[in-house]
């Protein structure tokens, strides 16, 4: 049995992942230091899973904490989470992100060195693209200047990966996803930020379930059809599902280069107010809701092709938009009741 490195596996993305990776027949070590989740997290994986990851509450900022958990396991793989993801405070914050997204990914790439270890999954996102010359968005599109800190974070982030594959034959893959929403079927985990919500799903969610007052719409004056911002939202579980196949495809050594990286998405953009109209068609309510200006760092429109990661990984989305928005909901309410 394989044993995988979480870092960040209690969180959204990185709990779904785990929940994957059970249901694989892998054996999980999971390291979160707790800063936007709770513990209860940890619990729910294992009432899905009928069985408990390892866990060690630990920041991988801190080289000897990660160094422990790596002698007290054979590590054969490492899918990395840890990082803050919020575009918005991260330009109010920029040396916060920096030092947090950066420090704990060099970190983990100088273990993964200095033992000869490998198999490594970051999480990128599409925000490397910056504003798309074309859509959809292909892999052969241009990492440009990025729009906000977090971008720059996992821009920067893929550049120091890709040198140190290059230096010292590492073997990784980036998953550049686009915008992850919904919930695990089951209500038992889905996305549960800490504080005010950064992405729009879990404010819309809070919004209907009245725990906050009104959901803000940045901006109406797009060059779309409806003048909201277009993006591609992806139901976690399908997500969690390419980290996966990302996976087999190192342990196998399918893989064509050191260093490889794919769109993760559906294929298909929706703007913000069909979002907000799908929601309450879906789940028969209304949303209190306004338009307010543009948001320092989004782009207008954002949505992928996700032909490559389709052929090369045998991966492809099969969970539409309204069910994602369904569950997103379910799990709401199950933190309501």
């Amino acid at each position: 049995m394989k044993k995988i490195l979480v870092t960040g596996g209690l969180g959204f993305i990185g709990s779904h992942t785990v929940v994957e990776l059970q249901n694989e027949g892998f054996e999980v070590v999971i390291i979160d230091d707790l800063s936007n989740t709770t513990l209860s997290v940890l619990e729910n994986i294992e009432a899905i899973t009928n069985k408990k990851p390892i866990f060690y509450e630990a920041d991988v900022r801190i080289k000897s904490d990660l160094e422990s958990v790596f002698d007290a396991h054979k590590i054969d793989g490492v899918i990395h989470f840890a990082a803050f993801k919020a575009v918005g405070e991260s330009i109010a914050k920029p040396l916060e992100y920096y030092e947090n997204n950066l420090s704990s990914l060099i970190n983990i790439l100088m273990v993964l060195k200095n033992r000869n270890l490998d198999h490594f999954i970051f999480s990128s996102s599409a925000t490397v693209y910056g504003e798309p010359n074309e859509l959809p968005i292909t892999e052969n599109a241009p990492v440009k200047k990025a729009e906000s800190v977090y971008g720059n974070t996992k821009k920067i982030g893929e550049e120091i990966i890709k040198d140190s594959c290059k230096a010292y034959g590492i073997n990784a893959i980036a998953l550049r996803y686009f915008n992850p929403i919904g919930a695990h079927a089951s209500a038992k985990i889905g996305e549960l930020p800490l504080g005010v919500p950064q992405n729009l799903i879990p404010y819309v969610t809070q919004t209907a379930a009245g725990i906050r007052e009104q959901l803000s719409v940045f901006g109406d004056d797009y060059a779309t059809e409806d003048g909201t911002a277009i993006r591609d939202y992806i139901h976690v579980v399908d997500l969690a599902k390419a980290h996966i196949a990302a996976l087999k495809r190192l342990l196998d050594k399918n893989n064509k280069n050191s260093f490889e990286f794919f769109n993760i998405g559906t294929g298909k953009g929706t703007s913000v107010l069909e979002i907000i109209q799908t929601f309450e068609k879906v789940n028969n309510l209304k949303l209190n809701y306004k338009i307010v200006g543009r948001r320092d760092g989004d782009v207008m429109s954002c949505y992928a092709d996700t032909t490559i990661a389709n052929n090369e990984l045998q991966w492809k989305t099969e969970i539409r938009l309204e069910e994602a928005l369904r569950s997103a909901w379910k799990w709401q309410q199950n933190q309501t009741v």
